[in-house]
Formats: C-alpha cells, sequence, structure tokens
C-alpha cells in the first residue's frame, strides 16, 4: 500500500485537491493518507471533508489519519513512500501582516512578499528551520521518500532541502501548466491551444516560455508580441507587467504580474507612483486575499462539504500525476524545481531551476535545456543572488547574512539604503519573535 503524508493538511482547500486526485488514481485510491498540522481545528476540517470525498467518489478505499502537533509529525512521516509539503510558517497573523507593516513604514511596498523580497526572505528565514526538522525526520523513517514541496518560497526552500538534506525533493508550482494556456486566451489566440508545443525553462515563477509553436510548427511568438504590445497601448488589464516583459524582453514567464510586478526594480518605485495605475500593480494584494479567505473559510467549508455531498474531479495539480507515474512506471512529463546540475548552462550549478522532467518507475529525471538569452539569465540571477544569500543566512543563523539578501534584492535596493534595509531587517526579526530567534 502507497502511504502519502501531507504537512499542512490544515490548507484544506489545497490538501482536498491534491488527495481528491489520489482517490481519483486507481494506483493511488487505496493508499494510506496521513494528514499532519499543528492546528487542531483546521486539522478536523480537512480530516471531515476528505473522508466524505473518500466515501462519495472511492468507496471509502483510502485510509485517512491524523497527527496533531511535532510530537506526533514522525509518526505521521513513517514509511511515507510521499510527503507533501503545503505549510506556512506563521501564518497570516502574525507573520504576513509583519512582514507587510513593517516594510511599509521605511517606504517599501509589496504586492504578494512569498516568493523573493523582504518578505520573501523573512518567509524563508522562518521556514527553513522548520523544514530542517522535517528532513532530519524523514532521513530518520521515510529516507526513500520523494518530497512534493509546494510551499513559497519555492527555490528557497527547495533549494536548501536539495543541498542541505538527503531529502528527495520536487519543487511543484501551479503557475507552468497554465502559462501558455492563460498568454493565448489572454490574446484572443484560443485557437492554437489544441496541439501546441512548449519550451519552459528558469528559475521558479520567473521561468520563461522561450518556445511556442501551434500543431503545424508555426512559430506564434510573432504575433504574441505584436498582439501583447497592442493589449499593453489599447486597455488596462490584469496581465500588464508580464506584457511589458514580452515587450522589453521578448519573452513571457510563467508567474502573474502581480507576483513578477516585484521581483525586479522595474516597476514599484516611490519615485514614480503613477506606474502602480499604469501597469495594474494590486499593492497589497496578499493580504486582502487572506482576509477574504478566513472571512469566508466557514461558508467555503459548508459549500464545500455540501450536506456530505462532497465530490471531486481531478485537477492539473502535478503531485498525484508524479505518484501514479513513480507507482506504475508510466512516464509522465513536468515543469520541476531541481538543482541545475547541468541543465541550465548560464545559470550556477547550485541554483535551484525549474525545467522540463520525466516521471517514471526510476524517479524524477530532469531534462538539459541549455542556455537561456543572456538577458534572461540575467534576469534570473538577480532573484538566484537573494535565494542564496537567503539560504546562507539560515545555515549561518548570522544577521549579517540577512542584511546581504536584503542588500542584494532588487526591489528592496531599488527604494531604500543601507541603513534602512539593516534597520528595517532589524525590526522585522525582532517582530517575528519566536519564528525568528535562532537569528543572532
Amino acid at each position: 500500500m502507497v502511504k502519502i503524508t501531507f504537512m499542512g493538511a490544515g490548507s484544506t482547500v489545497f490538501a482536498r485537491n491534491v488527495l481528491g486526485d489520489c482517490m481519483c488514481s486507481p494506483a493511488l485510491c487505496e493508499s494510506e493518507i496521513a494528514l499532519y498540522d499543528i492546528d487542531a481545528k483546521r486539522l478536523e476540517d480537512s480530516k471531515i471533508i476528505l473522508d466524505a470525498i473518500n466515501r462519495n467518489i472511492n468507496g471509502g478505499k483510502a485510509a485517512i489519519k491524523t497527527y496533531l502537533g511535532e510530537e506526533n509529525r514522525r509518526e505521521a512521516l513513517r514509511g511515507a513512500d510521499f510527503v507533501v509539503n503545503a505549510i506556512q510558517v506563521g501564518g497570516y497573523e502574525p507573520c504576513t501582516v509583519i512582514d507587510f507593516e513593517i516594510p511599509k513604514k521605511y517606504g517599501l511596498r509589496q504586492t504578494i512578499a512569498d516568493t523573493l523580497g523582504i518578505g520573501g526572505i523573512m518567509r524563508g528565514l522562518r521556514t527553513i528551520p522548520v523544514m530542517e526538522e522535517f528532513a532530519r525526520d524523514i532521513e530518520a523513517v521515510c529516507p526513500n521518500a520523494w518530497l512534493l514541496n509546494y510551499t513559497n518560497p519555492m527555490a528557497i526552500l527547495s533549494g536548501y532541502m536539495q543541498r542541505y538534506t538527503k531529502v528527495k525533493t520536487i519543487g511543484l508550482c501551479h503557475s507552468v501548466q497554465v502559462c501558455s494556456s492563460t498568454l493565448l486566451k489572454e490574446l484572443n489566440m484560443e485557437d492554437k491551444l489544441e496541439g501546441r508545443t512548449e519550451l519552459i525553462a528558469g528559475i521558479n515563477h520567473m521561468a520563461w516560455l522561450l518556445k511556442i509553436h501551434d500543431k503545424d510548427g508555426v512559430d506564434l511568438y510573432p504575433e504574441i508580441r505584436r498582439r501583447a504590445l497592442e493589449k499593453n497601448r489599447a486597455e488596462k488589464h490584469n496581465d500588464m507587467v508580464r506584457f511589458e516583459y514580452i515587450n522589453s524582453l521578448g519573452y513571457y514567464c510563467t508567474e502573474s504580474s502581480e507576483h513578477n510586478a516585484e521581483y525586479n526594480p522595474l516597476f514599484i518605485k516611490s519615485k514614480y507612483p503613477e506606474m502602480i495605475e499604469e501597469y495594474q500593480i494590486p499593492l497589497d494584494e496578499y493580504p486582502r486575499r487572506c482576509v477574504s479567505q478566513i472571512e469566508g473559510w466557514e461558508k467555503e467549508r459548508a459549500d464545500i462539504l455540501n450536506d456530505g455531498k462532497i465530490t471531486h474531479e481531478r485537477s492539473k495539480e502535478y503531485a498525484s500525476y508524479i505518484m501514479e507515474a513513480i507507482v506504475t512506471n508510466t512516464p509522465y512529463k513536468i515543469g520541476g524545481n531541481v538543482l541545475n546540475t547541468g541543465l541550465i548552462d548560464n545559470l550556477p550549478s547550485d541554483a535551484c531551476v525549474e525545467v522540463p522532467c520525466l516521471v517514471d518507475g526510476s524517479g524524477i529525471t530532469p531534462c538539459h535545456v541549455g542556455r537561456l538569452p543572456a538577458h534572461l539569465a540575467a534576469m534570473n540571477m538577480t532573484n538566484i543572488n537573494v535565494q542564496f544569500l537567503t539560504i546562507e543566512a539560515a545555515v549561518t543563523k548570522r544577521r549579517e547574512d540577512i542584511y546581504h539578501a536584503a542588500m542584494l534584492d532588487p526591489h528592496t535596493a531599488a527604494e531604500l539604503n543601507i541603513r534602512d534595509i539593516k534597520a528595517m531587517c532589524d525590526e522585522l526579526v525582532q517582530a517575528h519573535g519566536e519564528y525568528m530567534q535562532m537569528y543572532r
């Protein structure tokens, strides 16, 4: 029997999607499922919803059990074949609020703050110590398990696990699967969706749509570039930053405009406040989403359960397809976040890169991509530098290394001087309290 352990199972909607997907797979539907969290209420919510899915679509074939608190974590992991990680250390309150409000005092505005920027740095620094504990447990009680990491900051956390632990780790993001389809739909090119081929590579949240051809092998980029420029000139819309990427860099990237607006020094600038409206940049977007989700959870929970009639259709999430491919030795292709073992020639070998990967009974095998266009590799490097330095700070536990990460962050450095960057970092570390007490 396959055992799947879900870390952070209180992320109920995501747990429902991934584990519901597993129940839709003949190869996984009889799995032992271990739900782990430190929040008893959310853990019970997830158990109720997953039990209902198990009954309604799976005939109760899966064996679902909950494990609450750190004292039960090793048992949750014992004997697991796959570990799905979806934790959020510190939650919306207090940590996400702190990550937005303190930088705002210094004049530093953010949109999502979970992947890069000062918010991404802080999230990485408080999550890596927990991931380090997970790694020790996995190495002890399920050393052959694959860790499927969905938690952000993706490249920082996956990169840490790949470089500093023995855990077989793949980082998974939602954005690769929908990158080209989103672009074609936004440009009214839906007729090119079927049979298209593409190549996507780079780093998480900034992987580049390097090639896209229609079913007849015709390069779609010339028409994409023409339409993207025309649309940005003609109307306001939610993807203006990435369309500006197409115009100025020549290529589209995987993650949304609200994310990419804060990954560089080009768009959120106090000297040019009009750019926020010009490019439709939603400052403080993530806190708004969190508040909405928290306020609407009980209704959403009731809607999901629907008087016990809940059902599920398999989603596009990679997790269940990866497990299925490994268990059945059936080849499957994904876009995964892996260590750059000669995959992208002009990015560092210890960077965590996002590239096509083949999954089968032998595991997950990344594919060689070659060289990125020089300016795209350079854009990636501005983010990789911060990822490296954040991992370094998490390993050394030195405050000075936190300063270095913040000083090299593109958006932070474009807005603040060194004195304010250091003061902001000190204030953030202090405000996060026990979550970052290890950083001296």
